[in-house]
């Protein structure tokens, strides 16, 4: 009798049918962190960079939004690429590129130069020297990280049955706090004491160690000599069928106009276009956001910001487990995670407060902020999750490319958005007033994706490919 005993969930974390599914959770959690570590260094040499180089917030925005544009555009071909190449060599090409072109930021100057006759040859000869080798550095490591999520997404579905893919997702996500977290504590410290150069090159170098990690724990599921036979049948007992190699079904390709024909698709793509914007928003303009409204620079930003995204993690990890509340209920995976998604949605509201309260303290901004921050991270565990809810294997990394390529879009407008309206009201004198719009958009995006996303996909519907 109890070799037939259905396995709880409770059971399954306490190791009775084997726990390496948690250990490849790891190594995705590791990659993330190094993934927004080296995303952010920028961000947090802003001030000094604007100084020494006499940007503007144009040019800082011009900056930030090649990263984004190329990294959107890129997220359509590396999710296609990653499904071709496999989880494991897709996601150590992904880590190579990126942190090869985080380390080129060093040489950012040299760069610039370098190819500033061929921007001056299409026309673009007013863009600075140091801006051009800056968004040149900037479109390969988007280039490279545009491969983190649908590697890390592919792998989880590997790796994780339907109800602990939330979980699993929040949990690796949170990589994403704490190398915010992680950053504006070493960042400053290595600029000050070391020059700006040796930031990008130090940071840049730190994804190489994770390859060794990755090359000798990962393996797919089937492959894996880690996993015992109990665990490796948990992990795809919810599963599609699984089709034999040379079957013409398992070697179809599924087109990007396939997919687009689905209103899954669709309902995953605006909620990324909605809210990705806003993590952008919140992990490239607070370094500058604290300077401009309260004099913060350099190792002043360090507690606030870790503050902040210190509070970010208990959304990865707390929003990755709330749609169980929900299944434990009797609703399907999708039905629970929209419920929860629903909830999550409303806190977001509170980063109206962050203007009006903050004359009192820049803590009020950095609180209301905060629980912003990690409402978007909670979302993102569930939003990723609906892909591998609806969609089977082979199509889940091209699913979220397209989505991340919605996302990346989105992160573009919100960027350009902030560098117009924050030089404006700068000239103005009312820098604050530009803020205040940014937050307001922050506050109502995501009751609006949702709102969409709900109305697109009403219920449960897997697609059939």
């Amino acid at each position: 009798m109890s070799s037939t005993k259905q396995t709880t969930p409770a059971e399954t974390i306490q190791g009775k049918i084997g726990g390496y599914r948690w250990t490849i959770c790891g190594l995705l959690f590791f990659a993330t962190t190094v993934n927004y570590l080296d995303r952010q260094v920028l961000s947090l040499l802003q001030p000094m960079l604007a100084e020494k180089f006499g940007w503007s917030n144009t040019d800082y925005a011009n900056i930030a939004a090649v990263f984004q544009f190329t990294y959107a555009i890129s997220m359509l071909f590396a999710g296609r690429i990653i499904d071709r190449l496999g989880t494991k060599w897709g996601y150590a090409w992904a880590l190579i590129i990126w942190s090869l072109a985080a380390i080129l930021h060093a040489y950012a100057e040299p760069l610039g130069r370098a190819v500033s006759p061929i921007f001056t040859a299409v026309g673009f000869a007013a863009i600075p020297v140091s801006v051009l080798g800056f968004m040149v550095a900037r479109a390969f490591l988007g280039f490279g990280e545009s491969g983190n999520f649908p590697a890390a997404i592919k792998a989880t579905a590997e790796y994780f049955p339907k109800k602990e893919r939330s979980l699993a997702t929040g949990i690796f996500n949170s990589g994403s706090n704490v190398g915010a977290i992680l950053a504006p504590i070493t960042v400053p410290w290595i600029a000050s004491h070391l020059g700006w150069e040796y930031t990008f090159f130090i940071i840049g170098a730190i994804g190489f160690l994770w390859l060794v990690f990755w090359f000798y724990y990962y393996e797919i599921p089937d492959r894996q000599k880690r996993l015992t036979s109990s665990e490796r049948a948990y992990i795809s007992s919810d599963s599609e069928p699984v089709l034999e190699p040379d079957s013409p079904a398992s070697a179809e390709k599924v087109s990007w106009f396939k997919l687009l024909g689905f209103k899954q698709t669709w309902a995953f793509a605006f909620g990324k276009l909605m809210t990705d914007g806003v993590w952008w928003f919140f992990l490239f303009w607070l370094p500058a956001y604290l300077k401009v409204q309260y004099g913060l620079t350099g190792t002043e930003v360090m507690l606030p910001l870790a503050a902040l995204y210190s509070m970010t993690m208990i959304g990865s990890i707390g929003g990755g487990w709330f749609p169980v509340y929900f299944i434990n209920k009797g609703y399907n995976p999708y039905e629970g995670r929209m419920r929860a998604m629903l909830v999550i949605a409303l806190f977001p509201l509170l980063v109206l407060a962050a203007q009006p309260l903050g004359h009192i303290s820049y803590w009020f901004p950095v609180l209301f902020i905060g629980i912003g921050a990690s409402a978007h991270q909670a979302w993102s565990a569930n939003i990723f999750t609906t892909v591998s809810d609806m969609f089977p294997k082979k199509s889940v990394a091209s699913v979220t490319g397209i989505g991340g390529m919605a996302g990346g879009i989105g992160g573009v407008l919100v960027t350009k958005a902030g560098g117009y309206l924050f030089d404006h009201y700068e000239k103005l004198g009312q820098i604050e007033t530009g803020y205040t719009i940014m937050f307001a958009f922050c506050a109502v995006a995501y009751l609006a994706a949702w709102a969409v996303m709900k109305t697109l996909v009403p219920k449960m519907k897997p697609v059939a490919l």
